[in-house]
């Protein structure tokens, strides 16, 4: 039997997240997005409907999902919670990987009401960061430290940010500006975003500089390592470019006069750096997670670490951050709908791996799309 899909953003990732399914013969896809542009990047296969639809409309979005079996999101982080919101009251399971900044937790009780199963920020990171997190933890008799690095880099670094974004701009910016929370001894702080910067040497990247930044989100809350943290990846000497910029005012979001005008300086900003952060068509680049899990083992302090690096696919012109935030949101997708995570609430990806076999399934299924994790454990005893 034919199961309906309505994916709604139709972005790098939105697309990808079409593709993957279109693929597979049991799904019917409907792709929707404002942007036409965005929607010929599915133009093609024979299982794709398209539908220009503004999704920041709540009412457009529970009569487009009325008929879905499996509803996936990749929208902008500001529409995350009232989608979620809206496809919860129409019923439908749903994935996301829109990483609101709202607490999506306050929608647990609707989605048990109205027996639904949705799974929020189900990207790469948040996403399979802590997918791996919530599994590590398992594995210790007791985890002290969790650190999560991640970062999408292009391959040829171009003077002067040697950066390309690979999703929207507001929500990039947000990296720069929102303070970064964390864990300390049990505790939750907040320090200034690139905050703590310390450079990183990756086998196949190179030397990094690594950043505070606020991805931790559920893990705050429902994970309980006392010491715990998210850095973001970039070129060195990015941090000291950015610090430039907040400091010196042109992040801020508060209304200033100029010529007569009131404007934001964000807005100015992210309107003259995103043609600089612009991917181009087909330019390679790569993203790395390395998530570090220290704890004891059978009484012998242990360390658990686990990398990603994945590139450009030349042979489907597919982004790796695309593909590492696509895949994960397919494949947990496709587990809601086969009944093999069915509980009704909202659920971050931590909490899966509690579900016997979810970890593993997922891995597995990113290697056969060419996406691999390696994992080593270290004997800190030595």
């Amino acid at each position: 039997m034919t199961k309906r899909a309505v994916v709604l953003g139709c972005g790098l990732v939105g697309a990808t997240i079409v593709r993957d399914l279109s693929d597979d013969p049991e799904f019917e896809v409907t792709a929707a997005d404002l942007s036409e542009h965005n929607l010929r990047r599915v133009d093609g296969p024979m299982r794709v409907n398209t539908c220009k639809t503004d999704l920041s409309d709540p009412r457009a979005v529970g009569s487009l999902v009325a008929d879905a079996d499996i509803v996936l999101g990749a929208l902008p982080s500001r529409f995350g919670f009232q989608t979620l919101k809206t496809v919860i009251e129409a019923g439908k399971p749903y994935c996301d990987i829109s990483f609101m900044p709202e607490d999506a937790q306050e929608l647990d009780t609707l989605a048990r009401r109205h027996g639904v199963t949705a799974v929020v920020d189900c990207g790469v990171s948040p996403g399979l960061s802590h997918l791996i997190v919530g599994h590590a933890y398992g594995q210790f008799d007791a985890a002290n430290e969790a650190v999560i690095y991640v970062g999408g880099l292009p391959k040829i670094r171009r003077w002067p940010y040697e950066y390309k974004a690979p999703f929207a701009p507001a929500d990039v910016l947000e990296i720069y500006t929102r303070p970064a929370r964390m864990l300390e001894n049990g505790q939750v702080v907040a320090k200034a975003a690139l905050s703590d910067p310390e450079l990183i040497e990756f086998p196949c990247a190179g030397t990094l500089e690594a950043f505070n930044t606020d991805g931790l989100r559920s893990l705050l809350s429902t994970i309980p390592i006392p010491n715990m943290k998210e850095k973001t990846l970039r070129y060195p000497g990015h941090v000291q470019l950015m610090r430039i910029l907040r400091e010196s005012g042109f992040l801020g979001k508060d209304g200033i006069e100029v010529g007569g005008s009131n404007v934001r300086p964000i807005d100015v900003t992210a309107n003259l750096l995103f043609p600089l952060w612009k991917l181009e068509e087909d330019e390679e680049e790569f993203t790395v997670l390395r998530v570090v899990i220290d704890g004891v083992k059978d009484g012998i302090p242990k360390r658990y670490t686990y990398d990603l690096y994945d590139e450009f696919d030349r042979a489907t012109a597919t982004t790796s951050m695309a593909r590492t935030t696509g895949f994960p949101c397919t494949i947990v997708a496709r587990m809601i709908i086969n009944g093999q995570l069915s509980d009704p609430g909202v659920f971050p990806p931590e909490s899966l791996p509690k579900v016997q076999g979810v970890f593993e399934h997922v891995l597995q299924e990113l290697e056969k799309r060419g996406v691999t994790v390696a994992q080593s454990v270290e004997d800190l005893a030595d």
